[in-house]
């Protein structure tokens, strides 16, 4: 009985400080609601650098300026993957709680009903709680988008979401 406890304890401390740092390291993958709305994934690079990527689609009306003068009104829901490769900076917010401010740059591609194909590049910045002996993180995030194609236009993506990470 009591070999069975030192073993229980030792497997108990052995997963929790496993646990602890499960967000930087391996794969997350969840969900992720606003521009777009689908699914998220986090391929960890080193300890604080990231690949985010994200493929759904948005919902809404908006207005699409892709020519000089050529307005596009979308009331459609479009196909929209982005691609990003992050920062983590863990000091920024001084805090108990592990809440890194993440930046970075990215691709954006958008296609669907009444909206041209258009890929453009991110700029990436937000907000990541990662909690202790929990493999989940929950981010919030806001992107401004410079479309190249099919003509020069801007846009902004701000997303919340959360990942469950796998090792």
């Amino acid at each position: 009985m009591k070999k069975t406890a030192i073993i229980l304890s030792i497997l108990s401390v052995l997963i929790f400080s496993r646990n602890s740092s499960a967000q930087t390291r391996g794969v997350g993958a969840g969900i992720i609601v606003g521009g777009p709305t689908g699914i998220s994934a986090k391929f960890w690079i080193s300890n604080i650098n990231a690949l985010d990527i994200a493929i759904g689609w948005s919902n809404g009306t908006r207005w699409e300026r892709f020519d000089k003068n050529v307005y596009y009104y979308d009331s459609q829901s479009y196909l929209h993957i982005n691609a990003d490769y992050v920062w983590h900076n863990f000091d920024f917010i001084r805090t108990t709680q592990r809440l890194p401010l993440y930046y970075g740059v990215g691709l954006d591609y958008e296609s669907g009903y009444a909206l041209p194909t258009a890929v453009g590049v991110r700029g990436v910045i937000g907000i990541d709680w990662m909690p202790y002996n929990v493999p989940l993180d929950v981010f919030l995030e806001m992107a401004p988008v410079l479309y190249v194609a099919p003509a020069t236009a801007m846009g902004v993506d701000a997303s919340l979401g959360a990942r469950f990470f796998f090792h």
